[in-house]
């Protein structure tokens, strides 16, 4: 999820953890104590990028960014959420008529 919210832009973790939320229609949420230790741990294994940023009248906040590696992870991670979806589907849903 983080990957791909991180696919069109960087964002800094509290935007992150709204978009969640808002795009979930509030059934998922990613609190600070593991959104936090997984952008790190993205962050270690070069797949997203950090950096500070300060603004004016503002907290400084740290923007994470998807790296090519964290682009090609994303697309694999794609792939074998959509089979397991299918599979998911195929098994719950009740046959189209």
């Amino acid at each position: 999820m983080v990957l791909a919210l991180l696919e069109a832009r960087a964002r800094h973790g509290y935007e992150l953890a709204k978009l969640v939320a808002q795009k979930s229609q509030g059934a998922l949420e990613l609190h600070a104590a593991s959104l936090y230790p997984l952008l790190y741990r993205l962050e270690r294994r070069g797949w997203v990028a950090g950096r500070w940023v300060e603004k004016p009248g503002e907290r400084r906040r740290r923007y994470y960014k998807l790296t090519a590696a964290g682009r090609r992870e994303l697309a694999s991670q794609r792939k074998s959420w959509r089979a397991y979806l299918a599979g998911l589907r195929a098994v719950i849903l009740p046959e189209e008529s």
